[in-house]
């Protein structure tokens, strides 16, 4: 779908290209910042609600057990040698617990602004941290990393004629990352994969509010069809409950 027009934001990952002004993702046609032209607000503090494939995200499935993934052959041949005790020997203890799987993780996240043009998330499950760079893309530096380099953009719903957006999604396209897991029982994504993900706002009739994340997961090398998921999380008014714990493998 966008393995091949990713090949642009991998380049300029490489070179820290920067985008013209006028196209500047965020920026809905004037000047203001990201932070500022949001159509939707995701900061706080969320709850993951699991709804589908409990018993690959509540718990660790065998090895073998991997339904649902249309895997290449060199990626069933990974999964198939799957061994957790040597992943937390070799330092790759986090390998479920990048780009591709993390919103899968049970757990919380915080989604906050580091700077007027950059999102970040946090995740108490594997203390990962992740950036959303709107506009230019910094250059990656040094070993590729478990969240990758994501550009982030967004996509109003409704206004029109000149009238605000009263709704609308985040976009981000995350590459360049270190090769992970997509479920924690060995099943593979490459390095060079890109993920694709949209954030959505709902508000239920009872006050509460819900984040629905669509993940698209592309990987020329281990995956033969996109990897399709949808998480849900649910706001938390407060801050209680955060219990950041390391990755584990297993």
């Amino acid at each position: 779908m966008k393995i091949l027009g990713m090949l642009g934001l991998l380049a300029a990952l490489s070179l820290g290209a920067a985008q013209p002004a006028a196209a500047q993702p965020g920026q809905l046609g004037d000047a203001r910042s990201a932070r500022d032209a949001a159509p939707i607000d995701l900061t706080g503090q969320w709850v993951s609600i699991v709804t589908e494939d409990w018993r690959f995200r509540m718990m660790t499935p065998p090895k073998g057990d991997y339904p649902g993934v249309s895997m290449t052959p060199a990626a069933r041949a990974i999964a198939d040698a799957w061994d957790p005790a040597r992943d937390e020997a070799e330092g790759n203890a986090c390998k479920a617990y990048g780009v591709a799987a993390i919103m899968r993780v049970p757990g919380r996240i915080r989604i906050s602004w580091d700077d007027p043009s950059t999102l970040e998330i946090e995740t108490d499950a594997g203390r990962q941290t992740r950036l959303f760079h709107f506009g230019d893309v910094p250059e990656q530096r040094g070993e590729p990393t478990w969240q990758g380099v994501s550009r982030a953009e967004w996509i109003p719903h409704a206004g029109g004629r000149g009238q605000p957006p009263v709704n609308g999604t985040l976009e981000a396209v995350t590459a360049g990352m270190k090769q992970g897991y997509l479920r924690k029982n060995g099943v593979p994504y490459g390095s060079r994969a890109v993920v694709t993900e949209y954030f959505d706002l709902l508000h239920q009739p009872d006050g509460s509010e819900w984040l629905v994340v669509k993940t698209i997961v592309e990987d020329p090398e281990y995956l033969t069809a996109p990897y399709i998921t949808t998480s849900n999380f649910r706001k938390e008014e407060n801050g209680g409950g955060w219990d950041p714990r390391p990755c584990v493998a297993g």
